[in-house]
């Protein structure tokens, strides 16, 4: 039997937090063990429960997700952050990104893509909603070329089967279905996943799949 995911909930609106609740409900493998309206009581209950998945809205009093997801990032490693918002200016989603989110979802989305989300983020795999997606692969191609340079130089430092990996990385795997392409043990890639993260100085998969992006990897995946 499927281990459950567990969820901590952070929305500063109670209706909110109601709707995205009902939804997580109906997936009987989705557990929400806590629910915060501010940021500095998410990160108390993810210290607490340590779900493999939090989600986070970004506007919120106290501490807003943006800073809360740096703290839970800091103090909870093993915790995948998914940030939710109405917002979608790029500077929210590059904030959100370089504080260690594993996805990012608008909150008028497709409730399917709320629910793939979280088992992406448990699953140990970045999740970015499609039309978040679109915004991150608009801003990296207007400046490709010198972005693609630099990326190429970092992603020559790996070994070739760490390349791979990083490619698949960047078309959106999972470490299980990376395992099961390479026909590797999981924990081995969970292994060359953390070797690929120090050598390329980046917080996370989402930042580790950009590199792969910008350096051509994806492509020959």
């Amino acid at each position: 039997m499927a281990e459950t995911i567990r969820v901590v909930l952070a929305d500063d609106e109670a209706m909110v937090r109601a709707g995205i609740r009902g939804i997580l409900t109906l997936d009987p493998a989705i557990d929400v063990v806590g629910e915060a309206a501010d940021g500095s009581a998410a990160v108390e209950l993810v210290r607490r429960h340590r779900p493999q998945v939090v989600l986070l809205d970004i506007r919120m009093p106290r501490l807003d997700g943006l800073g809360a997801a740096a703290e839970i990032r800091s103090a909870v490693p093993g915790t995948g952050v998914l940030m939710l918002t109405t917002f979608s200016e790029d500077e929210y989603i590059a904030r959100a990104l370089a504080e260690g989110a594993s996805g990012f979802l608008l909150k008028s989305g497709d409730p399917r893509e709320l629910l793939a989300g979280v088992h992406a983020v448990a699953d140990g795999a970045a999740f970015l909603s499609p039309a978040v997606a679109a915004r991150v692969i608009s801003t990296l191609s207007n400046d490709r070329m010198s972005r693609g340079l630099a990326a190429r130089e970092q992603a020559a430092q790996l070994t070739e089967r760490e390349r791979q990996v990083l490619a698949l990385v960047g078309a959106g795997l999972s470490n299980a279905e990376i395992a099961a392409k390479l026909f590797l043990v999981e924990g081995t890639v969970k292994s060359y996943m953390s070797t690929i993260l120090t050598r390329l100085n980046v917080r996370n998969r989402v930042q580790a799949a950009i590199i792969a992006y910008e350096a051509g990897l994806v492509d020959e995946a």
